[in-house]
């Protein structure tokens, strides 16, 4: 196909899927108007790194339109795109800089069952092997299982069968499919393949997974696609029943990115799911995570598996986490993003001679350590100033950095002087202690009052009463008997913007990773992590703290004037 004979059309279908968004034409999860805006913002940004290519953008989509062809249902039919799959394509290949090297080359995709996942894989992978103008083009369809791996080759392959444009120039060969013009190969691999070595992938569709245990398979696919100058990681999945995989380490950073805690201009996300389980049950919210729901997917059988799912309870679990991507877990997020989001700041001027109470959450290896200082300056009874910092064993990190983990950027935070990298496999508990004796020393922060928990405070709470008095240190029991009442106190507050946590990107993480857990029939909470991989520590030292705070309230205002 020569881009020199045929005429690409110029449609901006970024711009006109936001359109529709915003005036309510179209209803998609927050998740998804988020990625959507950040791409029109991308287009209009100036100066800037990347330009939106019309022609680059509608390339693949053309092609796809009029080469590929249904090999289900309506076989032989030309391919129809839906908007949202246009949205998502022009994403992938509009984007590029001076150089024409794409900007997005890692995309998950999260989509109910039957939206259409592996005819848009397939498609895309056949504009990848022969559109795309790759050398030696290299597409690998992957998964745990070589069944699995081979769903979206065969419907590519089927997709040629029906093409006599395609059949022309890729031909099927005994476990691949070959394109002779260009040197291509098209091919399923597993985690039991024994051809995993060696890889030059130019295209990765990791295929269903949400499936996948661990991410072995996905961090040797990374790995694999560094020779290309601008290859293709291609996610693409329902939600699942597996904790803990690489499909729950992809969500999470996912929404760290579009919630700017992490930044990765190689990686987009599009996230179509309920934004709460009370939808499941109201037809007007399905197509957020059905975005071909009426034209791909039908809404009467759906309807019908919703109705009969209301009568058996034992059939919502798959409802809510194959059509509607939600998460089988029985914990809940504590807050949303909107209500633990807050951007205002101050400066060490602002809180200078002040009392404060102080918290403590520390750890030993895996978790962070954090210490807290928790203030209300003199005039301003209802605000609080809350002033963190963080440590972790450089041990840790190094491990971190050995693997394709994304669990946090601490060294950038080490760098910003959020965080203190400790020298070993330990935390240094005394820089700990040294941290706090700084905040009084530099800046005459003196400390009322300090919680901490004594399962790990070891030698490090007798230091503390060595240099800030014996009754300054407080044990906190860690609990919900304990802390029911000031973690609800402290949401309602941070929701009401009425805590100034000096925009830490650190405590904006962890309280995004912050899910609650219910205990007995007086509706006790407790915080745990939403993830294992997650860290939650600067919330549980905020919380002891504020714990303290409610605790003394009075005679700690009183001080405070």
């Amino acid at each position: 196909m020569s881009s020199s004979l045929v005429k690409i059309p110029s449609s901006n279908y970024i711009k006109m899927y936001w359109r529709g968004i915003q005036q309510g034409k179209y209803v998609v999860s927050k998740k998804v108007e988020k990625t959507v805006e950040y791409l029109v913002k991308l287009q209009d940004a100036s100066p800037s790194k990347w330009r939106f290519n019309p022609r680059l953008a509608n390339r693949p989509i053309w092609f796809i339109e009029h080469f590929c062809r249904q090999s289900k249902v309506r076989m032989g039919e030309p391919i129809k795109l839906d908007l949202w799959q246009k949205v998502i394509i022009q994403a992938i290949f509009g984007f590029v800089d001076s150089k024409g090297i794409r900007k997005h080359q890692e995309v998950l995709v999260k989509i109910g069952r039957k939206n259409g996942k592996s005819t848009l894989a397939a498609a895309i992978s056949l504009y990848m092997l022969i559109g795309d103008k790759e050398g030696g083009p290299e597409i690998d369809c992957v998964s745990t299982k070589k069944d699995a791996a081979k769903i979206i080759f065969n419907e590519a392959r089927n997709m040629v069968a029906q093409s006599p444009y395609l059949s022309k120039y890729i031909r099927k060969r005994k476990s691949d499919m070959y394109c002779a013009m260009n040197f291509g190969v098209f091919q399923p691999l597993s985690s039991d393949s024994n051809t995993l070595d060696g890889l030059n992938p130019s295209m990765v569709n990791n295929d269903e997974i949400h499936a996948w245990k661990d991410r072995n398979l996905y961090d040797v696919m990374k790995q694999a696609v560094t020779a290309r100058r601008q290859p293709l990681i291609f996610n693409i999945t329902t939600e699942g029943f597996v904790r803990e995989g690489i499909l729950d380490n992809l969500n999470d950073y996912a929404e760290d990115c579009l919630n700017g805690v992490a930044k990765d201009e190689r990686f987009l996300s599009f996230i179509y799911e309920l934004d709460s389980p009370d939808e499941w049950d109201k037809e007007d919210c399905w197509v957020k995570a059905n975005p071909g729901l009426g034209t791909i997917k039908d809404r009467e059988k759906l309807k019908e598996f919703v109705e009969r799912a209301k009568i058996d309870n034992s059939l919502k679990p798959t409802a809510l986490t194959k059509d509607f991507n939600l998460k089988n877990v029985n914990a809940v997020s504590w807050l949303t993003w909107e209500e633990l989001n807050n951007e205002e700041t101050f400066t060490m001027e602002d809180i200078r001679d002040t009392y404060a109470i102080g918290g403590c959450d520390l750890s030993a290896t895996t978790d962070l350590t954090c210490a807290t200082l928790l203030i209300v300056r003199r005039g301003e009874p209802e605000k609080i100033y809350i002033l963190q910092h963080y440590f972790l064993p450089e041990e840790r990190i190094k491990k971190l950095d050995e693997t394709t983990s994304k669990e946090a950027p601490y060294r950038k935070w080490a760098k910003r002087g959020l965080m203190t990298i400790c020298e070993g496999s330990m935390v240094n508990y005394s820089q700990v202690t040294d941290w706090f004796r700084k905040m009084r020393d530099e800046y005459q922060i003196t400390m009322f009052r300090c919680g901490y928990d004594r399962a790990l405070a070891g030698y490090w709470q007798e230091e503390m009463k060595t240099e800030f008095g014996e009754p300054t240190m407080e044990k906190v029991a860690q609990g919900p008997f304990t802390w029911t009442q000031p973690m609800k106190e402290l949401g309602a507050r941070l929701a009401d913007k009425e805590l100034n946590y000096n925009n830490n990107p650190m405590l904006k993480w962890c309280l995004s990773n912050t899910s609650v857990k219910k205990t007995g029939t007086l509706d006790c909470i407790q915080p745990i992590k939403s993830r294992k991989n997650r860290r939650i520590d600067g919330m549980v030292s905020l919380l002891n703290a504020y714990t303290i705070f409610v605790k003394y309230k009075d005679e700690y205002l009183n001080l405070v004037g």
